[in-house]
């Protein structure tokens, strides 16, 4: 079997296969997503969009992945790739590992090095400029930096444990250390540490400022994040979006929190914030990258905690902020609650007056994520005057009545009653009265009607398409009984036919394995692609008759659409003409065909 390229190191098809194989994707995967067995398959919350309810199935039989809601799905090499962030000779290495498969050495070469990827490079450029930054913090120049970050209380242990570092006042010098490298000013520019103009031709991006490296959850740098020495703007400049940093997809200090073993993660706003709560014992703490929480960022906090403790800032702007956290958090079923840091601004304030001890007080007084909403809106209220109580009372109904669970809804409606003096079965009418209504209930949201869509003929060719080899690889045996009837010629779209080549080649040989169909494409696309067509539903075909008619019918619609696929070709063609003659002739035949199925 031949070999492949990955990056700069030679696998061989049979070890990727050793090492798929040897890997049970079930045991894989319901290590970090809880799955329940559903018939034949497992099914659980997917890790790679919100859902309230599980769409993401795993089959065993299979070796395969996919989701009905998002579209994501693979084999076990490409789930721990996009679930943890790896290239593949990463997810390699950490399956090889996990199973006691010994892969080849790395290439160490300067040949190698220049055939690396390029996002390989990106974090290579980023690795070396983050080492550039830790150590002008200890030059001379650096002094500055050093001293601001001692004077906000962290130790040298700290500081090492973050990588922190200086940016020099001279805003060229990363760049011709980067250049001195081997690194290309256009490599350069786009990991986002240089920059061009007139004026200045090639420049550094980040200079006279403290220096935070930004690190994804395997400990690889991805960005930086720079506080400005002095009176400049911005005060705080952040590294933009390259193909390495994705802001709304990661989280400061996550590299570390996510091995705390606290039950949950506390959020808060800012690198420092972080850096001061993981020096006092919090190894929880999280911070998104200088902008708002995003849907992305809870996605990946729900592969770690499902609480979130808010510490933000104590100001309107914290609050703002934390309302619409909780809400992103809920929608992403996770709970959050909020961390009351008054006296003090931040939790690096609190911990610096208060200590430790109040500040994990505080963490175990934390506030429901739904009742700091409801006491925040209760401020915006009069509710001395009548108007104005009835006015927060109808929100407080309205807000009440959204929440679907009965039991949830009634434990609010009694601690929001008891809170705010309110007659519990008044408030109890005023939710059923609203609900009845339907006017003030948030709607449920349905799926887009598809009925204007009009479906092409290719459409529902590949549909039928889908639908016989998803069929093929659940059950393998029908592909004898259907073989002289069929061939990868009838998939008329040409990846499908590739996939229908690659599976009857296995088949004519006795194997089904469309786990490792997946693996002979190297693009992330077509592995989706693939996995797409091998979890099509299959629905109202539980008899015997049922299916003997179900799978005619499906035959007859692939080879009717081959036989339209190829009458509209065979005028210039002649390979289209004889295969428009076979295609029809199977047509002939098929209504005679009985297929049994016991």
């Amino acid at each position: 079997m031949p070999g492949r390229k990955r990056g700069n190191v030679y696998y061989s098809e049979e070890i990727i296969e050793e090492v798929r194989t040897k890997n049970d994707i079930v045991d894989v995967i319901g290590a970090s997503v809880k799955l329940q067995k559903r018939g034949s398959s497992y099914f659980g919350l997917c890790p790679f969009h919100n859902e309230k309810s599980p769409s993401f199935s795993v089959s065993g039989q299979k070796q395969m992945y996919y989701c009905f809601g998002c579209g994501a799905g693979g084999n076990v090499i490409t789930f721990v790739m996009n679930y943890e962030s790896y290239s593949f000779q990463e997810a390699l290495r950490y399956l090889a590992e996990r199973a006691g498969v010994t892969l080849p050495e790395e290439e160490d070469s300067g040949e190698s090095r220049q055939k690396q990827s390029r996002r390989a490079l990106l974090l290579q450029i980023n690795k070396e400029a983050a080492r550039y930054f830790c150590h002008q913090l200890r030059t001379p120049g650096g002094r500055q930096g050093y001293e601001y970050l001692s004077g906000r209380g962290l130790s040298e242990e700290t500081i090492k444990h973050f990588g922190l570092g200086f940016s020099h006042k001279t805003p060229a010098d990363l760049t011709a250390y980067l250049r001195e490298k081997g690194y290309s000013d256009e490599l350069l520019t786009e990991a986002g540490l240089c920059a061009y103009d007139e004026n200045r031709g090639f420049h550094d991006k980040f200079w006279n400022r403290v220096m935070f490296p930004i690190m994804d959850i395997n400990h690889r740098v991805i960005g930086f994040g720079g506080r400005v020495m002095g009176d400049g703007k911005p005060k705080y400049l952040n590294s933009p979006e390259t193909p390495v940093f994705d802001k709304s997809r990661n989280l400061y200090g996550l590299n570390y929190a996510r091995t705390s073993r606290s039950g949950n993660l506390i959020l808060c706003e800012g690198y420092m914030d972080v850096i001061a709560m993981h020096q006092a014992g919090f190894t929880q703490a999280v911070a998104s990258l200088g902008t708002a929480f995003t849907s992305g960022q809870a996605s990946l906090i729900r592969r770690y905690a499902q609480e979130v403790l808010l510490a933000y800032d104590s100001d309107g702007a914290g609050v703002n902020a934390a309302l619409r956290a909780i809400g992103i958090l809920k929608e992403a079923g996770l709970s959050g609650r909020v961390i009351n840091l008054e006296p003090y601004k931040d939790p690096d304030e609190f911990i610096k007056n208060l200590g430790q001890e109040e500040f994990q007080e505080r963490i175990q007084k934390a506030e429901d994520g739904f009742l700091f909403e409801i006491r925040i809106l209760r401020r915006g209220f009069q509710t001395e005057d009548p108007a104005q109580k009835t006015k927060f009372e109808m929100e407080l109904a309205r807000r009440l009545s959204a929440i679907e669970n009965e039991i949830e809804r009634e434990n609010y409606l009694s601690a929001t009653a008891r809170e705010y003096y309110i007659d519990p079965q008044l408030l109890r009418r005023m939710v059923r009265n609203l609900a009845a209504a339907g006017g003030q209930v948030k709607p449920v949201e349905r799926p887009r009607s598809t009925a204007g869509k009009k479906q092409t003929a290719e459409d529902n060719r590949k549909k039928t398409q889908r639908t016989l080899l998803t069929w093929i690889t659940d059950e393998p045996e029908i592909y004898g009984k259907i073989k002289k009837y069929i061939q990868p010629a009838d998939f008329t779209d040409e990846f499908y036919r590739r996939v229908a080549e690659l599976l009857f080649g296995e088949l004519e040989q006795g194997r089904c394995d469309p786990a490792g169909i997946i693996s002979r494409f190297e693009d992330e696309e077509e592995q989706r692609l693939a996995a797409s067509i091998f979890h099509t539903r299959l629905e109202g075909i539980d008899n015997p008759q049922q299916k003997e008619k179900a799978l005619k019918e499906i035959l007859y619609a692939v080879k009717q659409g081959s036989c339209e696929y190829y009458a509209e070709k065979q005028g210039t063609d002649i390979n289209a003409l004889n295969q428009l003659i076979a295609a029809k002739r199977a047509l002939e035949e098929l209504p005679k065909v009985h297929i049994l199925f016991t």
